[in-house]
């Protein structure tokens, strides 16, 4: 493989709070190696409309505590089309860029697939998404940040709920993953978690009731991955109005706000860590790989292990919600 000179980075999909660590880590990391930097603003929809600067170590001062994406970020149908894709690699190409660092989630690394078979481009993927459901590494950035906002809001929700003896249904991201639901669940105390990878299998909400999920509280809270899967809980709280009217129900949707904020020190520390393990990567000429850690060590996952298997939630940590919520 050729020497890489020039590496471009770029941030797609749903941003997650400590992309910008990893924005900066590769970065820093790319330029003590002795490589030029390319940022790429708004992702691939950026890098067809040849959105595209060059970074100095400067561009990135005063970012590791920021929230969001500096490169912003975009979704772009066309970057699925031939075409979209051929304008890309001929802007990269034009820019001077050898090789691609793709700070994303499933969607965004299944386009790096795509876009490096097609043009034997070397890509470098980072898992950047809340929803800590990419295969291949236990903890993606942003994931610690959003249980601890989840954590913040739902304590201060036990309050009013408290006061009030009321069931509260607390809708948190994850359209296909359970990660944020249930282990926000255990950490707030919640009565029960609603994820996707259970309602196939069981009716959570009957099987939540007929257990008697009362008991000797005064309030209840049930944590709910906003998966069609699962109803979300506007769907779950219709439900109650109408096969158990006897309770009183409340709804709250935790939205985007599980996606801003500062990133805490794991996200931050993680992002730097993948970040710089990035450019490594491409020095050691890898290529379309994830890396991720595993067992607090870093690893490197093929795009297509990291794409096509599911991430499995722990077992186990049903039974500790259930239990320690008795």
């Amino acid at each position: 493989m050729a020497a890489i000179k020039s590496v471009g980075i770029l941030t797609s999909g749903g941003d997650a709070p400590g992309m910008n660590a990893a924005i900066r880590a590769v970065t820093r990391s790319a330029i003590f190696n002795g490589l030029k930097v390319k940022g790429i603003y708004r992702g691939y929809k950026g890098l067809i409309a040849n959105e595209i600067v060059t970074f100095k170590t400067q561009n990135v001062s005063n970012i590791i505590q920021q929230g969001g994406t500096i490169l912003k970020t975009a979704r772009s149908m066309e970057f699925k089309t031939k075409e979209g894709r051929k304008t890309a690699y001929d802007n990269m190409s034009a820019a001077g860029i050898d090789a691609l660092v793709v700070i994303g989630g499933d969607g965004s690394l299944t386009g790096a697939r795509i876009f490096a078979e097609e043009y034997n481009v070397p890509i470098i993927g980072i898992p950047g998404t809340i929803d800590n459901d990419l295969y291949g590494t236990d903890r993606t950035i942003g994931y610690d940040t959003a249980l601890n906002t989840i954590m913040d809001a739902v304590d201060k929700i036990r309050d009013t709920a408290t006061s009030h003896e009321r069931l509260f249904f607390i809708e948190v991201m994850g359209r296909d993953a359970g990660f944020l639901a249930l282990n926000g669940a255990i950490a707030v105390g919640a009565e029960d978690a609603i994820i996707p990878e259970m309602a196939t299998e069981v009716d959570q909400l009957a099987e939540l009731i007929e257990n008697g999920f009362r008991k000797s509280k005064n309030s209840s809270i049930v944590l709910v991955a906003e998966s069609e899967t699962t109803g979300g809980a506007m769907g779950l709280a219709e439900r109650v109005k109408n096969e158990y009217p006897q309770y009183d129900v409340r709804v709250t949707i935790l939205g985007h706000i599980q996606r801003g904020g500062s990133p805490t020190s794991t996200d931050r520390i993680l992002a730097s860590r993948l970040g710089y393990a990035a450019i490594e990567a491409l020095l050691e000429d890898q290529r379309n790989v994830m890396v991720g850690v595993e067992n607090d060590k870093v690893v490197y996952v093929p795009f297509a292990r990291a794409i096509k298997n599911e991430k499995p939630i722990d077992r186990d940590l049903l039974n500790v919600l259930r239990i320690l919520s008795i």
